[in-house]
């Protein structure tokens, strides 16, 4: 079974990581651009019986997937999961920011979603097979003061896995978006906020994985999940 996620160096990401990596017979591809970050991401998941490889790549750059997505169809076959998970949060308000900043995060939000998509469903189609998860955020369904560009990239996230769930559903491809809230991960270092009103990242892994356990006659096509006490 090979499961790929993308943004996997940290937060969310490894913890997907390592969760996949307590089942029997799992190959991770291991995909973001902190080289040395992913090796050591990698060896965890080893630690746990799992083959794992480290992609060094930019998602936002279509040469760069383009390159990775040849080698990891080449050399280790079609995706079981795909879990786009690469991300950025950079705060600004909409009059404070400039285009550059703008593009950036949709460039890190939803751009990279769309290039690996791109690159791998053709070949999860034709096998009729996979799961297909994209990383949105409570930012996709609610607006916030200081979020222009980032609820505009999930957002837009959200409605593109909303196309590719309906452009996929007869090829036995299950298509589920996850949104969370506040997930204690690096974005918020430097929070003067207690770890307790955050979710930890190893929650969001074990809701990916339980819903990628349920039986192919059922998908999950969006799920929310926030902090008890809500959002922050």
């Amino acid at each position: 079974m090979l499961i790929l996620i993308t943004g996997a160096s940290q937060g969310i990401g490894e913890a997907i990581a390592l969760k996949f990596a307590e089942k029997p017979n799992v190959t991770l591809a291991l995909i973001a651009r902190n080289k040395e970050k992913l090796s050591i991401v990698a060896e965890k998941c080893r630690v746990k019986g799992a083959e794992a490889f480290v992609f060094s790549c930019d998602v936002t750059q279509e040469s760069e997937v383009a390159y990775v997505a040849q080698h990891i169809l080449a050399d280790l076959g079609t995706p079981d999961v795909l879990v786009n998970n690469a991300g950025a949060f950079q705060p600004g308000s909409f009059l404070e920011m400039n285009l550059a900043d703008f593009k950036s995060q949709i460039d890190a939000n939803l751009t990279s979603a769309f290039l690996v998509s791109k690159a791998f469903l053709p070949e999860m189609m034709q096998e009729a097979k996979g799961h297909l998860f994209f990383m949105a955020s409570v930012a996709s369904i609610k607006a916030y003061p200081g979020g222009a560009a980032y609820c505009a990239a999930k957002h837009g996230l959200l409605g593109l896995s909303r196309v590719i769930r309906e452009e996929t559903k007869e090829t036995n491809i299950r298509v589920t978006t996850l949104l969370p809230g506040a997930t204690l991960t690096p974005s918020w270092n430097g929070t003067e906020e207690p770890e307790s009103r955050f979710m930890p990242p190893k929650d969001i892994a074990q809701t990916l994985w339980d819903i990628y356990h349920l039986s192919d006659r059922t998908v999950v096509e969006e799920i929310v999940l926030r902090p008890q006490l809500g959002d922050l």
